[in-house]
Protein backbone atom coordinates (compact mmCIF):
# COMPACT_ATOMS: atom_id res chain seq x y z
CA UNK A 1 0.00 0.00 0.00
CA UNK A 2 1.07 3.45 -0.83
CA UNK A 3 1.58 6.31 1.59
CA UNK A 4 -0.71 9.42 0.78
CA UNK A 5 1.73 12.35 -0.13
CA UNK A 6 -0.23 14.97 1.69
CA UNK A 7 2.05 17.74 0.63
CA UNK A 8 1.12 16.99 -2.83
CA UNK A 9 -2.71 16.70 -1.78
CA UNK A 10 -2.92 20.32 0.47
CA UNK A 11 -1.20 21.91 -2.77
CA UNK A 12 -4.00 20.17 -5.30
CA UNK A 13 -6.15 21.51 -3.70
CA UNK A 14 -5.00 25.02 -2.84
CA UNK A 15 -4.84 24.72 -6.48
CA UNK A 16 -8.13 24.20 -7.02
CA UNK A 17 -9.47 26.89 -4.61
CA UNK A 18 -7.24 29.54 -5.96
CA UNK A 19 -9.05 29.01 -9.43
CA UNK A 20 -12.61 29.24 -7.67
CA UNK A 21 -11.71 32.30 -6.03
CA UNK A 22 -10.81 33.81 -8.75
CA UNK A 23 -13.09 32.82 -11.26
CA UNK A 24 -15.72 33.63 -8.79
CA UNK A 25 -18.97 35.85 -10.03
CA UNK A 26 -19.50 39.05 -8.52
CA UNK A 27 -22.87 38.88 -6.44
CA UNK A 28 -26.21 39.55 -8.19
CA UNK A 29 -27.44 41.58 -5.17
CA UNK A 30 -27.96 45.51 -6.18
CA UNK A 31 -29.07 48.03 -8.55
CA UNK A 32 -28.71 47.04 -12.32
CA UNK A 33 -30.44 49.70 -14.72
CA UNK A 34 -30.34 50.01 -18.59
CA UNK A 35 -31.21 53.03 -20.87
CA UNK A 36 -34.78 53.10 -21.44
CA UNK A 37 -35.52 52.19 -25.47
CA UNK A 38 -35.67 55.32 -27.52
CA UNK A 39 -35.29 57.39 -24.57
CA UNK A 40 -31.17 57.08 -23.38
CA UNK A 41 -31.30 60.10 -21.07
CA UNK A 42 -34.00 57.51 -18.51
CA UNK A 43 -32.93 54.59 -17.22
CA UNK A 44 -34.89 51.44 -16.17
CA UNK A 45 -33.78 48.41 -14.41
CA UNK A 46 -33.84 46.39 -11.50
CA UNK A 47 -33.22 46.34 -7.44
CA UNK A 48 -31.64 42.76 -6.15
CA UNK A 49 -31.75 42.55 -2.35
CA UNK A 50 -30.49 40.28 0.11
CA UNK A 51 -32.79 37.65 1.25
CA UNK A 52 -34.45 37.63 -2.36
CA UNK A 53 -36.48 41.05 -1.99
CA UNK A 54 -36.44 42.81 -5.61
CA UNK A 55 -37.53 46.52 -7.06
CA UNK A 56 -38.29 48.02 -10.24
CA UNK A 57 -36.46 51.30 -11.14
CA UNK A 58 -37.90 53.51 -13.64
CA UNK A 59 -40.73 51.19 -14.49
CA UNK A 60 -44.22 51.81 -12.62
CA UNK A 61 -46.36 49.07 -14.59
CA UNK A 62 -43.36 46.27 -14.08
CA UNK A 63 -43.24 45.96 -10.33
CA UNK A 64 -40.45 43.54 -9.35
CA UNK A 65 -41.07 41.80 -6.00
CA UNK A 66 -38.60 39.07 -5.87
CA UNK A 67 -35.67 37.32 -7.25
CA UNK A 68 -33.91 34.02 -7.18
CA UNK A 69 -30.71 32.76 -9.32
CA UNK A 70 -31.00 28.80 -10.26
CA UNK A 71 -27.19 28.23 -11.96
CA UNK A 72 -27.21 30.87 -14.67
CA UNK A 73 -30.72 31.50 -14.34
CA UNK A 74 -32.18 34.96 -12.78
CA UNK A 75 -35.88 34.79 -12.27
CA UNK A 76 -37.82 38.02 -11.13
CA UNK A 77 -41.25 37.53 -10.45
CA UNK A 78 -43.84 40.37 -9.64
CA UNK A 79 -47.26 41.92 -11.25
CA UNK A 80 -47.41 43.79 -14.28
CA UNK A 81 -49.88 46.88 -13.68
CA UNK A 82 -52.19 48.39 -16.54
CA UNK A 83 -55.14 49.00 -18.27
CA UNK A 84 -57.13 48.43 -14.39
CA UNK A 85 -55.57 44.64 -14.33
CA UNK A 86 -52.83 43.38 -12.12
CA UNK A 87 -51.14 40.46 -13.43
CA UNK A 88 -48.54 38.01 -11.61
CA UNK A 89 -45.41 37.44 -13.86
CA UNK A 90 -41.77 35.56 -13.30
CA UNK A 91 -39.89 36.35 -15.96
CA UNK A 92 -36.55 33.61 -16.46
CA UNK A 93 -33.25 35.67 -17.93
CA UNK A 94 -30.25 33.26 -18.61
CA UNK A 95 -27.07 35.35 -17.43
CA UNK A 96 -24.65 35.15 -20.16
CA UNK A 97 -21.79 37.52 -18.27
CA UNK A 98 -21.63 38.48 -14.67
CA UNK A 99 -18.80 41.46 -13.32
CA UNK A 100 -18.68 43.78 -10.61
CA UNK A 101 -20.45 46.44 -12.80
CA UNK A 102 -22.20 44.65 -15.81
CA UNK A 103 -24.76 41.97 -16.31
CA UNK A 104 -25.47 40.59 -19.43
CA UNK A 105 -28.85 38.36 -19.77
CA UNK A 106 -30.35 36.35 -22.65
CA UNK A 107 -34.02 36.74 -23.13
CA UNK A 108 -37.04 36.92 -25.90
CA UNK A 109 -34.21 36.41 -28.36
CA UNK A 110 -31.80 38.81 -27.46
CA UNK A 111 -29.45 40.26 -24.67
CA UNK A 112 -29.94 43.04 -22.52
CA UNK A 113 -27.14 44.52 -20.60
CA UNK A 114 -27.61 45.99 -17.32
CA UNK A 115 -24.96 48.37 -15.65
CA UNK A 116 -24.30 48.00 -11.51
CA UNK A 117 -24.82 51.31 -9.73
CA UNK A 118 -22.54 52.20 -6.91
Amino acid sequence: MRAIDWKGVLAAGAVLLAGCVSHGEAPLEGEWLQPVPGMAALQQGFRLQAGGKAGSVGMATLQYESWSRERDELVLTGCSIGNGQTIPFADTLRIVRLSADSLVVACRGGEQIFVKTK
